[in-house]
């Protein structure tokens, strides 16, 4: 039996959001330029592992990844059974700047897929000072209604299948059945309620099709990158982003789904490691 232990460091981070304590799970492997990942909805920063442990990555970049409150390691805060979990845009932003101020990271890379993706067209518009370039993995500026949410959070629903049955179309056809069914199991161990409660962001109060057209690129840099396999954030939707912000990158990634960081890391970093390289 071989042993070894991965670069990945994990820790606890106590500080305050929205007014109230929360202690959040940060891990981080690498060193050099911030990269920031953030996770998918009802996920966590699992998905990032394949690129902690990848030295083509961390020899250049510190790789960050923290799971949001409710998600993961990160528990909900004191008092959560008294209230229903949902996501907004004020939130998830200021969360976002409120952690990479604890961490002191000064202009990190951002890189953010699904509702990720969405919020870093958020981060684009609104603090594009604040990073050294922005990469959106699935980033649409919406989302059409295609199922109903009502079936994520029911007594009679097992929460953790139906939530991995419901995005287990996204994954692209060719994705390693290892990392298909790693990618399926974070669902699968999702808290009550709370894939539902992001998808009030994803899908209602982060819709950003009437203002994404006012991302000025030339505060910070925009690569977008989506798997041609995906029917939430459809390559047709991230390339109408594209084409509305001058100066955008856009990639089509052939062969991948909705979860290109998990469920093909490979692949996914034969179009990463250009993009980072290509960020000053």
């Amino acid at each position: 039996m071989t042993v070894s232990f991965e670069p990945v460091i994990g820790r606890y981070l106590n500080l305050d959001l929205f007014g109230r304590p929360h202690r959040v799970y940060v891990e981080e492997a690498g060193t050099g330029t911030p990269l920031l990942c953030l996770h998918t909805a009802g996920a966590d920063g699992r998905q990032y592992r394949a690129l902690m442990n990848d030295a083509r990555v961390t020899a250049k970049h510190r790789v960050i990844a923290f799971d949001m409150p409710w998600h993961g390691k990160s528990s909900p805060p004191a008092g959560w059974h008294n209230e229903e979990y949902q996501l907004t845009s004020a939130q998830y932003t200021g969360m976002i700047l409120e952690i990479m101020s604890a961490l002191e990271l000064d202009r990190p890379i951002v890189m953010g897929c699904s509702i990720g993706g969405r919020i870093v067209l958020h981060l684009a518009l609104e603090h594009p000072e604040r990073f050294r370039a922005i990469i959106g993995l699935q980033a649409g500026a919406h989302v059409d209604p295609y199922y109903d949410l009502n079936f994520l959070h029911r007594p009679d629903v097992h929460g953790g299948e139906v939530c991995a049955a419901i995005v287990s179309g996204l994954v692209g056809p060719d994705a390693p059945g290892k990392e298909r069914w790693e990618t399926l199991w974070h669902y699968m161990q999702g808290g009550p309620g709370v894939f539902k409660g992001d998808l009030y962001f994803y899908k209602q109060d982060g819709d950003i099709r009437d203002r994404v057209a006012q991302i000025d690129t030339r505060k910070c840099p925009l690569f977008l990158l989506s798997g041609e396999y995906d029917y939430s954030c459809t390559p047709e939707e991230t390339l109408a982003v594209a084409r509305s912000i001058p100066g955008s990158n856009v990639t089509i990634m052939k062969g991948l789904g909705h979860f290109p960081m998990s469920e093909d890391p490979e692949a996914f970093l034969g179009h990463l490691l250009p993009v980072l390289a290509a960020i000053k």
